[in-house]
């Protein structure tokens, strides 16, 4: 189920939804919440995003395509 984004907790593999200018979709790479921000959770590279919604991170779910599930709306 997405949570707010406010919710997010920090320091944790988790999953964004996004909505930007091709609509809305998920990120395919988990993402941590930092005190700085936001950063990918595999690179530690920093990323400008403006996540809407969060979820917890579950690779099974990338892997079987469904990436940008929204079958739970954000």
């Amino acid at each position: 189920m997405w949570k707010p984004i406010l919710s997010a907790p920090f320091g944790r593999n988790l999953e964004l939804a996004v909505f930007d200018d091709d609509g809305k979709h998920a990120l395919v790479f988990p993402c941590i919440r930092g005190t700085e921000g936001w950063k990918n959770a595999a690179t530690g590279a920093r990323i400008d995003v403006g996540p809407t919604h969060w979820r917890d991170w579950a690779p099974e779910r990338i892997a079987a395509g469904n990436s940008d599930a929204f079958g739970e709306r954000p």
